[in-house]
């Protein structure tokens, strides 16, 4: 079985790390299965992208379009000559970015069957591009593989039950496989913080990176927070932050808040770790909050990851700052999810594609 990966931003290359070491360990032991990746390039940042897949071991992309922050018809339209060329058996998508729903509907449009990782995620705000994307993945794969049983009863409530499987989420096998086993806090020593003295914080997704309103009001929350703040700056929040001078005055007055580059997966892990709380509006941040057992509260409204809500390790604060400073001030642990699996969920995709 001859497979093709696409790939385009972080949290997709984080992923792919789990399922490709399964497909090696697969065809190492004999079965007829191979991978190869499909870079679209849409995050193109160093620590974005070549730092991720060096210290994940991924393979390096057989092909990288340099799409860059392009639109997903563009990346569409590149990715189908490499997918019509290679005649793949299968094509795997990750998660809900334009590279995601690019390479589905490019191997639909040529008749080769998808299979979404990461399927079944529901915001229930379809404004959001990332909840558009992924239900139009998810009307087109053939295999939907949820990390939740949340997410196959979202399918389900959606009339999609074929090719359906609960296999859990592979960034808790990342997460499990990556963060050290002894604590290195060298990163901590060099950004000049104490373990559990710190607020780490990212902002990145469309509808905050680029309302300079919504950065601003976010921004006010961590100056008031009374905390020492992390922020690894993510080049689309910071494209913002330059054309403003509002926003760059704020950040070179919040005598508070460290201002960093993208830090890679092992560092943001322990980060992670170690910080008190974590802000953010990442899905993928929600959980690793959790993994690393730290309270989260989310610069959002609504969020994919329900059950860290619903546990307690997370909280839905928006962008208002009011509302920020009241759910930081109210954090805490939650108890156990157990919709995540055992950190095996890579391997059970691959099983599951190799018995199909």
């Amino acid at each position: 079985m001859k497979i093709i990966t696409i790939v385009g931003a972080r949290p997709q290359f984080i992923k792919a790390a789990t399922v490709s070491a399964a497909i090696k360990k697969a065809a190492e032991a004999g079965c007829d299965i191979s991978e190869k990746l499909l870079h679209t390039g849409q995050h193109y940042d160093y620590n974005l992208s070549e730092l991720i897949f060096s210290e994940l071991h991924l393979p390096a992309p057989e092909w990288n379009l340099a799409c860059k922050d392009s639109n997903t018809e563009l990346i569409s339209q590149a990715v189908e000559p490499v997918l019509q060329r290679e005649s793949p058996d299968l094509v795997i998508v990750y998660g809900d970015t334009n590279s995601t729903l690019a390479g589905a509907l490019a191997a639909d449009s040529l008749h080769i069957p998808i299979a979404h990782v990461e399927a079944g995620l529901r915001s229930r705000n379809k404004q959001m591009v990332e909840e558009q994307n992924r239900i139009r993945t998810d009307r087109l794969s053939s295999l939907l593989f949820c990390p939740t049983y949340t997410a196959v009863e979202n399918l389900r409530k959606e009339n999609i039950t074929e090719g359906v499987y609960h296999v859990g989420d592979v960034m808790y096998d990342a997460a499990l496989r990556f963060t050290p086993a002894e604590q290195d806090t060298d990163v901590l020593s060099k950004l000049g913080v104490e373990p559990k003295q710190f607020v780490l914080t990212t902002i990145h997704r469309a509808e905050t990176a680029d309302d300079p309103a919504q950065l601003q009001s976010i921004l006010l929350a961590l100056q008031q927070t009374g905390s020492t703040v992390v922020l690894p700056l993510h080049p689309r929040t910071a494209r913002t932050i330059a054309a403003a001078p509002q926003l760059k005055a704020l950040i070179n007055s919040s005598y508070n808040i460290k201002v960093i580059p993208p830090v890679g997966y092992i560092e943001m892990l322990l980060l992670e770790r170690n910080a008190s709380l974590i802000l953010t509006d990442s899905g993928g941040v929600q959980k690793e909050a959790y993994f690393q057992r730290t309270p989260c509260v989310t610069l959002r409204r609504e969020t994919e990851w329900t059950e860290t809500v619903a546990a307690g390790w997370n909280s839905l604060a928006g962008t208002d700052t009011v509302d920020i400073l009241t759910a930081v001030s109210r954090a805490k642990n939650g108890s156990v999810i157990n919709d995540y699996g055992n950190g095996h969920a890579a391997e059970r995709i691959v099983e599951t594609i190799i018995n199909l």
